[in-house]
């Protein structure tokens, strides 16, 4: 097929980058801290060890211990001074600024213990927000010990330091009373283009389109969270209060490896804490949920997702905690629990740091082994690895295309690169599903450069398709260079990326990465999707492809840039080409009420009309705020084929969206097999946003 980039106009707000807010939190130099647990065979912490005690290795190569400090957390504190040795003289200027914070963070947290209350609000119903809450204040008046040092967080739309880190026990008392439980509920402030000028404020990228829908945007601020922690060398706990994270089934799941990385490198661990608690879950949902309809309640299908979508926001809270050391706190109704384990295993340690003399900057895992000397009979805990920093620098052709490859093998993915992913499924024939990938990123994350009147740049796209066995079924290698004719248009617009698999039924996984060619950062997006069998496997239910939400229509000849040109004609042959216009999947799902909603999905093998032996399908589109139906559309009726591809039949539907106010909705596409007696239905989550601002408007 074609391969392609398409210029779209933004959905939402315009996309503004916002590069000279942003701090970036960049460790200064090759300097490696860990957080050595020696406990003697009753648990007890070792104390009186020197650096003289410890052997350090990274990839079986000795490293010199520079920094040696000791953690006392039970008994009296100590009185002594960090050791920073002399780093190599060739890198002393670059080390200068990292050695002042570790003194000046080793001065102000000399045998505390850190603690970061992370209230997650997104996540979090009213009524859990105000349990997380009254939890948090418990610990402070009960259970806070005098070597806790407290700092406070929060994540709405963005990501916020509520408090810095301190033992006064009123003024975090206080932080927690200033917080309102309701306003930061998800979707709450959906289009908010406030930067906010604290520390985290490198999350609150006006990036709304690519933050909506995405589960990531919570790793992302977890990430970020624990980023800026990496300047202080003790060890961190982040106690995460959140209702699970939930899955809308397109997530990067390259997004958590970062996030656990980054916490890894930042010697942070992960305590999440489920604030929704024991919950006793009846079959087919409590009284806040619809009535199920259809015959899956009576067949367990229903109960069974119920139980597996419950299971999956657990999933990611245990992943978070088993993959940083942390524990994570499910099924309780006790919450102060969840402090107390962060408290109970953060003990007397040791700091330990070293100059790697490793100097490359290539992104790969580096294996990390401390030993003590053998008279010493103690068992000691620490991470025994950490991925490399990557840096990206001007190559030759030959050096670029091997540091792409070896980007999308990394197993510490690279984000720095916003992106939105979205596969879907058309049946082709017995046996043969053709599956459509867009990729989209926001056109103010990419910057240009001026040639003529024209601005243009240059991308690089990899990825690869692996069945469940992780066996590479394909894969797909594109350079595509974009040129826009109108100076500044590229800000007002996001682009799409396209490309496309022929497939059979089963589970895959699809990984795939772009690189922009001005700066060389890199965006990464991993996801699982499932290809139906032939035949639906319900009775009742006809067999129906993915469903796509659009708002323009472009002509195949439109991109602002192609693969391979001598392609074109494959794109006839595109499920989402009809009549030379192409239907550019929205891939974010946000929408303005001043747009078109077109709807788009086929059905395969209807019944037939005995007279006729022509199909009978019906379709509507209903809109949902909760459990209340507030549109439907009129019916559409298809009495056709779809030319060329034997028993399919197209569903196409338009909507204005111009009665419906902005918000987030839950739309469901019903379709009814009026031949075969048979009915399905969609569902995709949607927000539509206000009209755009009117040209030169302020």
């Amino acid at each position: 097929m074609r391969r392609s980039l398409i210029a779209l106009l933004a959905a939402g707000t315009l996309f503004a980058q916002q590069a000279g807010d942003i701090p970036v939190f960049r460790a200064e130099s090759n300097l490696v801290i860990l957080n050595v647990f020696a406990r003697s065979k009753d648990g007890k912490p070792v104390e009186n060890l020197s650096a003289n005690d410890f052997t350090v290795s990274e990839d079986g190569k000795p490293q010199k211990i520079a920094v040696f400090e000791f953690q006392r957390l039970e008994g009296p504190a100590t009185q002594g001074a960090v050791t920073l040795e002399a780093a190599p003289a060739a890198a002393q200027a670059q080390l200068r600024t990292r050695a002042q914070q570790m003194m000046e963070g080793a001065k102000r947290f000399r045998d505390k213990r850190l603690i970061v209350l992370f209230f997650d609000m997104s996540s979090l119903e009213t009524i859990d927000q105000v349990r997380a809450l009254q939890s948090a204040e418990d610990y402070l008046h009960k259970q806070m010990a005098p070597e806790d040092v407290v700092s406070i967080m929060s994540f709405g739309t963005k990501l916020q330091t509520v408090e810095e880190f301190t033992s006064d026990k009123d003024r975090l008392i206080e932080a927690l009373k200033r917080f309102k439980p309701g306003e930061a509920s998800d979707f709450a402030q959906q289009g908010e283009t406030e930067v906010d000028s604290s520390d985290t404020a490198a999350f609150a990228l006006d990036e709304t389109e690519f933050n909506i829908f995405n589960t990531d945007r919570r790793l992302s601020a977890l990430e970020t969270a624990a980023t800026s922690l990496m300047a202080l060398p003790e060890k961190k706990a982040l106690v995460y209060f959140s209702s699970g994270v939930s899955k809308t089934g397109s997530e990067n799941e390259s997004q958590l490896r970062s996030t656990l990385n980054a916490a890894v490198r930042s010697n942070v661990s992960f305590y999440p804490v489920d604030v929704r608690g024991l919950m006793a879950l009846p079959p087919g949902g409590d009284a806040s949920v619809g009535a199920s309809s259809g015959s899956g309640l009576f067949s367990g299908r229903t109960q069974n997702r119920q139980r597996e979508s419950f299971n999956s926001q657990q999933d990611t809270l245990d992943t978070l905690a088993s993959e940083t050391g942390g524990k994570a706190l499910i099924d309780s109704n006790d919450l102060t629990q969840g402090i107390r384990m962060a408290q109970n295993d953060i003990s007397s340690y040791y700091i330990l740091g070293y100059y790697s003399s490793n100097p490359n900057r290539d992104g790969r895992y580096r294996k990390v082994d401390v030993k003590l000397a053998p008279a010493l009979q103690a068992k000691i805990d620490y991470r025994n690895g950490y991925y490399a920093d990557k840096e990206f620098k001007d190559f030759n052709s030959s050096e670029k295309e091997k540091q792409l490859e070896d980007a999308l093998l990394l197993g510490d993915p690279v984000t720095d690169l916003p992106l939105a992913l979205e596969v879907n499924h058309f049946k082709l024939s017995s046996g043969r599903w053709f599956i459509p990938v867009a990729v989209k990123l926001p056109g103010s994350a990419v910057p240009l450069r001026k040639k003529g009147g024209a601005e243009t740049t240059d991308f690089d796209f990899i990825g690869e398709v692996r069945d469940e066995k992780g066996a590479k079924i394909s894969a797909v290698r594109d350079a595509i260079k974009v040129k826009l004719p109108e100076t500044g248009a590229l800000a007002r617009r996001s682009l799409v990326y396209d490309t496309g698999f022929t497939l059979g039924s089963g589970k895959y996984k699809i990984k795939l990465l772009v690189r922009e060619n001005q700066t060389g950062r890199m965006g990464t997006f991993e996801t699982g999707f499932t290809v139906p069998a032939d035949k639906s496997t319900v009775a009742t239910e006809p067999l129906i492809s993915s469903l796509v939400l659009a708002s323009q229509r472009e002509s195949v000849t439109a991109a602002v840039g192609v693969a391979d040109r001598r392609a074109a004609r494959s794109q006839r042959n595109h499920p989402l080409v009809h009549d030379n216009q192409k239907l550019v999947p929205s891939v974010t799902r946000v929408f303005r009420r001043d747009q078109t909603l077109y709807v788009y999905l086929e059905v395969y093998d209807p019944g037939v009309v005995t007279d006729s032996r022509k199909p009978s399908v019906a379709a509507t589109v209903g809109f949902y705020v909760g459990n209340k139906k507030v549109f439907e559309s009129a019916a559409v009726r298809i009495n056709d084929w779809l030319d060329g591809r034997g028993k399919t039949v197209p569903l196409q539907l338009q909507l204005p969206l111009k009665d419906l106010s902005p918000g987030n909705y839950s739309t469901q596409v019903n379709i009814v097999d009026e031949a075969g007696r048979r009915f399905a239905f969609q569902r995709a989550n949607v927000v539509i946003l206000a009209d755009a601002p009117a040209q030169g408007a302020n």
